[in-house]
């Protein structure tokens, strides 16, 4: 499934054009050779009829088999009345408005094409992710082999920066892993020997061997690209701003023509009215619009993948929210210690900093920039060990140090001072010197600045009824998160999948934005109504993504906000105009004082009037945030 995906995904990058955008040129060199032929090369003038009849044979019979498909699914959408307006037109012999309906038909079609991904490519970037190669250890030595021929309790080689192919867990070497695209912790994790590991997840600097405990199509990542697949087929599917306008636009066009037919006898008038009710506005003036939307978002740091997006995220109600790296920024800080047994805060803190220094723990830099902080001289630290299930340790200045974690304070014999330890709704570690309990010092990973202002504002600025906190952290963590910017509802501890079915049925009752920066966020930004990826962490979330967020602020998703309610506005500006100044026109040419040819020339210019309008997106307006600087 995933190699047909990909296949499909390589030619549609190919096929830049597509088929309307070769109809588009089919017809527009035919038009003008017609005109040359009929009006400048008078010994040709008997051949000016044939460029039409090609543009019509292939072009429209193409554009017609199209349109006739959506009749057949009762889509009563706007570009019908083009496709009716071509068999009209050679019914009645008017091979020059037929063929002008069918350049404005897959010119604006090959338009919006060329703003529209066509295919997602999200499983073929996790599939080039994926290795594809793993390192069988044996008797000292290593051979290679396709991942799909490990098998569980495999001795693996994992080298330095290399991803990890299956599920396990380490049996030698003592390194560190980024696991935040996969779990979306913010954190380097440490691993020595009886540690887990994950598929996917970026071995550090130091090689580990591993003992394989599922196979590769078993493993974590493995299960992600499952997940994204099944996401794929869950996307919704989103009623264009064109094909919303048109079907109210398309009953009332026919209407005036039939009218217009019935009434005077002429089925010319028919065409007549069909051709300047063609609806170009919609087919092009709405493109134009979200063209240039998509121009002023990349000038302002914002990558627009999916143009259904601009259209959709001013009308969603519930805005959904990663934890890490989204609301946070991903690095833990010290905030809080607490000191026993008259121990001194900067000798606590320079020993726990020195050792420290020798650590890949997940905490060490919060640790060591804190020590920075207070200007602390750092000296060597001696024998230091990181025995399994009992944290890191070491001598500095001749005393005893460890750090380690409340769990295992039990195994220490310090049952007594694990009771006189705070509660604690995040990550710690708890600090022994000399056998005894010297501190207990907490860490969080901090709200970014203008998470609780960006929250705040979204309810009475941008129409939003609900907000909402979906992570993979631990739940005393994201709740403390969700309290400090603003947010009610949280679900924590979430795989992928039960991301998913979350933002499905939040979707289900009212349309969603979804907001996160990981692998594992890849699924649930699929089945969204607008998913949008914050900053530039993944590959693959930027592909399941309709937008990107490039710069790590929120106020730049705020911009993004204004953004698609200015292209809303201008876009049904230029689309309901331009209906209407067609009206006008449908009217005029049922009364008879507009042929077919003068009726396409007409819509020509309504076209133009329009474009120049939709032209408007490409500018800067004068506001592009309402983000108060502070939360109040």
């Amino acid at each position: 499934m995933n190699s047909e995906h990909m296949q499909s995904s390589r030619k549609d990058n190919k096929n830049l054009l597509g088929t309307e955008g070769y109809i588009a040129i089919l017809a527009l060199v035919c038009i003008f050779l017609h005109l040359i032929f009929r009006f400048l090369i008078p010994t040709l003038s008997p051949f000016a009829l044939y460029p039409l009849y090609i543009t019509l044979a292939i072009g429209g019979t193409i554009l017609v088999l199209g349109l006739l498909s959506k009749l057949l699914e009762f889509n009563f959408g706007s570009d019908l009345l083009a496709g009716i307006s071509i068999i009209t037109a050679v019914l009645l012999g008017e091979y020059l408005a037929g063929a002008l309906v069918v350049l404005m038909l897959s010119g604006g079609e090959t338009l919006e094409n060329y703003a529209i991904r066509t295919a997602s490519k999200t499983l073929q970037v996790l599939a080039n992710r994926a290795p594809t190669i793993a390192h069988l250890k044996n008797d000292g030595s290593f051979t290679d082999l396709p991942v799909e021929k490990i098998n569980i309790n495999d001795t693996l080689l994992i080298f330095p920066h290399e991803i990890c192919p299956v599920d396990g867990s380490v049996i030698e070497g003592n390194g560190v892993m980024d696991e935040s695209y996969l779990t979306g912790e913010p954190f380097l994790i440490s691993k020595a020997p009886g540690s887990t590991v994950i598929s996917g997840s970026i071995n550090g600097d130091a090689s580990l061997t591993i003992k394989a405990e599922k196979l590769a199509g078993d493993s974590r990542y493995a299960k992600i690209m499952q997940v994204m697949s099944e996401s794929e087929q869950k996307r919704p599917r989103i009623r264009r701003l064109a094909d919303q306008l048109g079907a109210w636009y398309t009953p009332i066009a026919l209407l005036i023509a039939f009218a217009a037919w019935f009434m005077s006898g002429d089925p010319i008038r028919f065409l007549a009215v069909l051709v300047i009710a063609t609806p170009c506005p919609l087919l092009i003036a709405i493109p134009v619009a979200i063209i240039g939307s998509i121009s002023l978002s990349a000038k302002r740091g914002i990558l627009v993948k999916d143009p259904v997006v601009l259209e959709q995220i001013d009308q969603c109600k519930t805005m959904i929210f990663d934890k890490t790296g989204t609301l946070t920024y991903g690095k833990p800080t010290l905030t809080e210690e607490t000191l026993y047994n008259n121990n001194n805060a900067q000798d606590v803190l320079k020993f726990s900093a020195c050792l420290e220094r020798y650590s890949k723990h997940p905490l060490a830099s919060a640790i060591l920039e804190k020590a920075t902080q207070k200007k602390i001289q750092l000296i060597d630290a001696e024998h230091i060990s990181e025995p399994k299930g009992k944290g890191l340790q070491g001598i500095v200045n001749g005393h005893e140090v460890m750090i380690t974690s409340r769990k295992y304070l039990d195994q220490l014999g310090l049952e007594k001072e694990r009771e006189q330890l705070p509660y604690s709704s995040g990550l710690e570690c708890i600090i022994i010197i000399d056998h005894q309990l010297a501190a207990h010092f907490q860490f969080r990973d901090a709200p970014r600045t203008d998470s609780k202002s960006f929250v705040q504002h979204l309810f009475p600025k941008h129409g939003f009824k609900k907000t909402l906190i979906i992570s993979g952290d631990r739940e005393e963590e994201v709740k403390y998160l969700a309290e400090a910017v603003g947010i009610n509802e949280v679900y924590a501890n979430k795989s992928p999948e039960e991301k998913v079915e979350i933002v499905l049925e939040e979707t289900k009752l009212a349309k969603t934005v979804y907001l996160g920066d990981g692998i594992n966020d890849a699924p649930a930004l699929a089945v969204a109504t607008v998913g949008i990826a914050f900053g530039q962490n993944s590959d693959v979330t930027a592909e399941a993504a309709g937008a990107v967020i490039m710069d790590n602020t929120l106020e730049k998703v705020d911009e993004f906000l204004h953004i698609s309610h200015r292209m809303r506005t201008v876009a049904l500006q230029s689309a309901v105009g331009g209906m209407a100044l067609s009206l006008i026109g449908m009217v005029i040419a049922a009364l008879g004082y507009l042929p077919p040819v003068a009726g396409a020339i007409s819509q020509e210019v309504i076209d133009v009037l329009a474009i120049l309008n939709s032209l408007r997106t490409i500018w800067k307006p004068k506001m592009m945030t309402d983000m108060p600087i502070k939360a109040k």
